[in-house]
């Protein structure tokens, strides 16, 4: 019997490092690629799935790589703009589906969404794999059944070896339905383009340079794009694999330097896979106000507080400037965040999920894992064994932008009216 598969893309658009190609190259008579553009069905107050037009821009432009690189192996791309479960019940009918594969994410509603097709097609095979991580929840056996409360037990009770990436497929099953229509770059203006091949580019210009050798002393300047490694761009849409970025990393150590920056790289690497196995094990706690600490900050909405962030009119110079720039360019410093989710939720008092939202429409490298764990953190609801860590505004100017240069970059000019103009039943829409 023939076998058919459907390939639902996610945060895995790359060649290299693919385990689902490589196993599909040779069990598969046909191959059908699809890539849905969806909207959550969240109810919560708090949510707004709407990405910014930058941030769709740069995933677009990641899915006109793939589709080009694609095409060498007589392969395209299926977008679609509906509902999975729509979206896949069409295709399994018009393709005769007889096997799907996924990448794990590990956003709730995605994970949600595959347990219901499962369920949906009891006929059909469903294949999970894990190559949005260093390691696989059968490596983590003795880490996920006690998960850590921080991220320095975790680190501890790792073990297993992180294996190799896998090379890119030498050949591809051929698709069942033609080309729809062609893909073409985007006209936004992005700070990076977005793409596998571009990040295996930047990746290589990176690690030939000086640059990951000093990697610990500059990481925390809110400007200059050359102080931090900027992985974070490929590695959230999977254009990068991050066994690559930690395997290139003991490439570097191996034939240039081993330093307290290297090593540094590699723990922020660890801390991005502490937040995955975090969100798995927690599952919707992720997102709840109390977070895993099961206690509600004494924080809330106000609408206009909110309003002023978002535009950067708050009193705050620093947080102005930092939210100027995260608006204009979808991108903003690991400093810079820390900044503004600290304001948000100490000095404007707001209810953190309201601001970890917003990140998640805005930010290009949006890693839910990440984004969510972070802000659980900065409330002092998550994995933080101090707790509510309050950022001192003034000392942050003193220390990152004493010439006050980015502050006047992104006219953070401070605003002096009062917090509170309008109702706080004002709820946004």
């Amino acid at each position: 019997m023939p076998r058919h598969g459907l390939y639902w893309l996610g945060q895995d658009l790359r060649l290299h490092d693919n385990p689902v190609l490589y196993d599909a190259q040779h069990q598969l008579d046909s191959l059908t690629f699809v890539y849905i553009h969806y909207k959550s069905q969240r109810l919560e107050p708090y949510f707004n799935s709407a990405p910014s037009q930058i941030k769709q821009a740069f995933i677009h432009d990641c899915l006109v790589d793939l589709d080009h690189q694609l095409g060498v192996y007589q392969q395209h791309i299926l977008v679609r703009n509906e509902p999975p479960l729509l979206a896949i019940d069409k295709l399994i009918h018009s393709c005769a589906i007889t096997d799907v594969f996924w990448t794990r994410q590990f956003g709730w509603d995605e994970f949600e969404i595959w347990s219901l097709l499962q369920k949906r097609y009891p006929n059909i095979k469903f294949h999970l794999y894990e190559s949005y991580t260093l390691y696989q929840q059968h490596q983590l056996t003795n880490v996920l059944s006690d998960f850590p409360q921080s991220y320095s037990k975790f680190v501890k009770q790792l073990a297993a070896t992180i294996e190799s990436p896998l090379p890119p497929p030498e050949s591809l099953p051929p698709p069942v339905q033609q080309r729809e229509h062609n893909l073409y770059p985007s006209e936004q203006a992005l700070i990076v383009s977005g793409g596998e091949r571009q990040a295996l580019k930047h990746t290589e210009t990176y690690f030939s340079s000086s640059l990951p050798a000093h990697y610990k002393d500059v990481r925390n300047a809110l400007m200059g794009f050359e102080n931090s490694t900027k992985l974070s761009f490929w590695l959230s849409t999977g254009c990068l694999s991050v066994k690559q970025a930690y395997t290139t990393v003991e490439y570097y150590e191996a034939q240039h330097t081993r330093n307290d920056s290297t090593l540094w790289i590699k723990k922020e690497l660890l801390w991005r896979e502490f937040f995955q196995w975090y969100a798995f094990h927690y599952q919707t706690k992720l997102f709840h106000f109390s977070g895993i600490q099961q206690h509600k900050p004494l924080t809330s909405y106000y609408a206009s507080r909110f309003q002023m962030w978002v535009d950067g009119t708050t009193p705050y110079p620093i947080v102005n400037a930092c939210m100027h720039e995260l608006k204009e360019t979808g991108y903003l410093s690991n400093r810079g965040r820390q900044i503004v989710a600290s304001c948000f939720v100490h000095e404007l008092q707001l209810d953190w999920r309201y601001g970890a939202n917003y990140f998640e429409q805005q930010l290009i490298d949006y890693d839910v894992a990440s984004n969510w764990g972070n802000w659980q953190y900065l409330a002092g609801v998550g994995a933080d064994p101090r707790g509510h860590r309050q950022f001192n505004l003034e000392h942050q100017v003193n220390t990152y932008d004493p010439d006050g240069a980015y502050i006047q970059k992104w006219h953070g000019k401070a605003q002096c009216f009062p917090l509170d103009t309008t109702d706080a039943a004002d709820w946004p829409q």
